[in-house]
């Protein structure tokens, strides 16, 4: 599109914000048409690069081990529907998760806590009773905010700002984390 976007800038891409929210940040006032144009070559890009797409080291282990312990799980994400329930198919990691939220389902995406909320409703929980796993600064505080306790996962300076946000504790990656560790969260 003939933007220069450096690292930093893309952090805003790293903090949950729908496609929307992205776009219009990136490209500025778009009509509604340019907006499903720019989606669709978003998508279509991504479809491209799905070979690449790899998960965070140890979640499948994470969830499988969660799973076999009877640990009921949902998904919360400000991504489109399609495009999280066709990257958890790739990834073979979708038959984890009960229910899934996406950003097609709420008004306004990550930090707001509908999305959570609407989560725990799925499952038939109160929010207090649930923990998230999040990466994104605007996740946490969704998450916090509609009631959940939450982990942050995230290296170095970014495992600043989620702690910062609200997260505790926060690990590297999810061979850190133990369900041990997480059921010590609600004692």
């Amino acid at each position: 599109m003939g933007k220069d976007v450096d690292e930093e800038a893309l952090e805003f891409v790293l903090d949950g914000r729908t496609r929307k929210e992205i776009l219009l940040h990136f490209l500025g006032p778009v009509r509604d048409d340019q907006l499903d144009e720019y989606g669709r070559l978003k998508d279509e890009l991504l479809r491209t690069l799905s070979d690449e797409v790899r998960t965070i080291p140890g979640v499948v282990e994470f969830l499988d081990h969660l799973s076999q312990a009877g640990i009921r799980m949902a998904l919360a994400t400000s991504a489109s529907r399609q495009r999280a329930c066709g990257t958890l198919n790739e990834l073979g990691i979708a038959h984890h998760f009960e229910t899934i939220v996406s950003g097609d389902d709420v008004e306004a995406g990550k930090p707001d806590p509908a999305i959570y909320r609407l989560a725990a409703d799925r499952l038939q929980l109160a929010p207090s009773s649930l923990l998230a796993v999040e990466d994104a600064v605007s996740g946490v505080r969704s998450a916090t905010a509609a009631g959940l306790k939450c982990v942050g996962v995230g290296a170095a300076t970014r495992g600043e700002l989620l702690r910062a946000a609200g997260a505790y504790p926060v690990v590297e990656d999810f061979r850190a984390l133990l369900l041990k560790q997480l059921e010590a969260g609600f004692r």
